[in-house]
């Protein structure tokens, strides 16, 4: 297990450090040259200066540890072949404890990579790029890529040309759109200020709900009784007893809200980034693999705990007085708890930050967590009578945590669908995703009637009532899922929507949009649709979404479809959805290097990086749904909103913009 959870802080400190090499120079300074030898082959000279203090990884490295290694670009048909790769220079060889006490083998100071290649006869040019991390103290850096790119002479000699994206005045022109002033709209209907607020209210009560769940999972319910005994023992009054079970509940509430301060500083890197980590494919997929583990560990096939080490040593720390000691018992409840709130707080990190407001709403719905797990501290040491109405621990508690089981896996299948939507694969397509749903609340169901059991699970003499009810309840909800396998209008479930994949996302082809209401006119090409708009002479609604994005799949499917809403975007709008999280890449001619509105160099290589710095760049804003009503000639017609569940007030902000289409002149109508 610990390997798994350090494959994603890998994978997030991998993302990040992808996305903000604009901003922080490369570790190792590569010159490239070549050699022809003649008959096509050629031997490529790339030297590299590594910076101070810093380790480059050989080429020798096994492909499961960090390493270097030199890559030829062959997407555009050029037909060449590395022959070999050697390495001149001082190898050093060591453990490293970072790495479980390998043996890595690196250079300092410098390096020089002879690649031997063949050219395919009639080949123009050779391009490709070295690929490789580098190590100093505790900081690891890569996979960096270094590009180089040759052109091949008349004589077949190889010549060095710039490699990588460069700038383009047209290209940044294309994404920071001069005509549109955010803070000169047309009508000033709309904003985005409300829907916020009312999200990280939603997401608070999410964490609340979760803490609530946490308390009654066997690692953390047993103890409320225990620890309030405690401070009730050995304080001197009950006034001090209540005064240190409330600090003792307040340091687990800052605890659980410290944890998510590191992705402020993220956000403040690159807006952008959290959007970037949620959408990453790795990390969606390490977290379908984490969550099948939990999945399991909560069946009670095994425990997952933290290095029994760490736990000890800040239990240690309890002996100490006062704060101090307070400050490290409530450190240690999280961390013996961990087994049974990891998996939960897993689902709220991963929540918070696939929804709009990253950081912000990570830090709301983590104080709702953990006030969820201090309040009962506080409370049952000012009122420790109220003790007696707490039920007895029991098999009650394995069920809870069996039921979080089947929950887990739940989760684990939109995780795997978020990288089969972000990367088009189609193996899990609409469909699919509802039948295993259906297949876990079968199952669950299953279980609480004591048709199924688990090692730990002693016989079900007696169905009791409250667990009844719930079985019911489940067995309702597996119901409701049941149209959304088929092609009919009943096929969206409302209840659930944003998690399944779109309407459209189905084995049933163009023929399943029939339920989405409203499709756009144009998708991920704003110079088409804004051609469109000018021919027919009507505004355009830009609709910034993404594959991942669960609130843009609520819009789209219960919101759209409305008849005040959908009347009006097909006969006076045209519709274009940019997916900011699309993966494909972009034309090679199409890639190119932006410099920020605050000076920062991005890399534009897909669909998703050019509509994600386009919304950025222009409306200051990087959350989906965003919504932006424009003219033809680029003009704002309104304040963008965000996610705006209450039809009736979509459709009077579209209703908005139309005046203003028509006051100010702009229509020609």
């Amino acid at each position: 297990m610990k390997q798994l959870l350090a494959l994603v802080i890998y994978l997030c400190i991998n993302v990040t450090a992808v996305h903000a090499q604009d901003s922080a120079a490369q570790v190792v300074k590569w010159q490239y040259t070549a050699e022809y030898k003649g008959e096509g082959e050629y031997v490529l000279h790339l030297k590299g200066a590594i910076d101070k203090g810093w380790q480059l990884f050989s080429t020798t490295m096994s492909e499961d540890n960090p390493n270097t290694r030199v890559v030829l670009d062959t997407a555009n048909g050029t037909a060449a072949s590395i022959v070999s790769v050697t390495e001149q220079g001082k190898l050093n060889t060591r453990k490293e404890p970072l790495l479980d006490n390998i043996d890595i083998s690196y250079f300092e100071d410098q390096v020089e990579l002879l690649a031997s290649v063949k050219l395919a006869p009639g080949a123009g040019k050779l391009a490709g790029s070295i690929n490789y991390m580098a190590l100093k103290g505790e900081e690891v850096v890569g996979p960096e890529e270094a590009q180089f790119k040759f052109n091949v002479g008349a004589d077949g000699s190889l010549v060095n040309v710039a490699a990588g994206l460069q700038e383009s005045a047209d290209a940044a022109q294309s994404l920071k759109r001069s005509s549109i002033i955010l803070d000169n709209p047309a009508n000033t209907c709309g904003g985005t200020g409300q829907e916020g607020k009312k999200s990280l209210w939603g997401i608070f009560i999410l964490g609340l709900l979760g803490g609530f769940i946490a308390l009654l999972t066997p690692c953390v319910f047993p103890m409320i009784p225990l620890t309030v005994s405690f401070f009730t023992k050995k304080s001197d009054g009950k006034g001090k007893a209540v005064m240190n079970a409330s600090l003792y509940g307040f340091f687990i509430f800052l605890i659980y809200v410290l944890l998510s301060l590191p992705f402020h500083f993220l956000t403040s890197l690159n807006p952008e980034i959290l959007n970037n980590i949620s959408t990453n494919v790795w990390l969606n997929l390490a977290f379908f693999v984490i969550f099948i583990v939990f999945a399991i560990s909560f069946f009670g096939y095994f425990e997952i705990t933290l290095p029994s080490g760490l736990a000890s040593k800040v239990d240690a720390k309890t002996s100490v007085g006062g704060i101090i000691g307070i400050f490290f018992m409530a450190l240690t409840l999280a961390l013996v708890s961990f087994s049974c709130t990891g998996p939960i707080l897993g689902s709220l990190l991963a929540g918070s930050l696939s929804s709009d407001g990253g950081a912000m709403q990570l830090s709301v719905g983590m104080g709702g967590f953990g006030l969820a797990l201090a309040l009962p501290f506080a409370i049952f040491a000012m009122f420790p009578g109220w003790m007696s109405s707490l039920p007895k621990s029991g098999g009650w508690l394995t069920t809870v945590k069996v039921v979080l089981g089947f929950l887990e896996v739940a989760m684990a299948i939109k995780f795997l669908s978020n990288a089969d939507l972000v990367k088009h694969w189609g193996i899990l397509k609409r469909e699919t995703f509802f039948a295993i749903w259906i297949i876990v609340g079968i199952c669950m169901v299953l279980y609480l009637f004591g048709k199924i059991r688990f090692a730990h699970d002693a016989p079900l003499k007696k169905l009791k009532p409250g667990r009844l009810i719930f079985a019911l309840l489940v067995l309702a909800f597996t119901l409701y899922l049941v149209p959304g396998l088929t092609n009919t209008k009943y096929a969206n479930r409302s209840l659930i929507s944003g998690f399944p994949p779109p309407l459209t996302y189905s084995i049933y082809g163009e023929e399943a949009a029939k339920g989405k209401g409203v499709e756009a006119n144009v998708i991920n090409d704003y110079e088409k649709a804004l051609q469109l708009a000018k021919e027919q002479n009507k505004p355009l609604l830009l609709d910034f979404t993404g594959w991942a994005c669960v609130n843009c799949r609520k819009m789209e499917e219960n919101v759209w479809p409305k008849d005040e809403v959908k009347t009006i975007i097909e006969d006076d709008y045209i519709l274009v959805s940019l997916y900011v999280d699309d993966r494909k890449l972009l034309p090679e001619d199409a890639r190119f290097l932006f410099t920020t509105g605050n000076g920062n160099k991005k890399e534009i290589r897909t669909i998703g990086d050019k509509f994600a710095t386009m919304q950025t760049e222009n409306f200051a804003n990087n959350s989906q749904p965003f919504y932006v009503l424009i003219s033809p000639d680029e003009k704002l017609l309104t304040r963008p909103v965000g996610y705006t569940p209450d039809a009736k007030a979509y459709a009077n902000w579209l209703k908005c913009g139309l005046d203003a289409f028509k006051s100010e002149g702009l229509s020609n109508r």
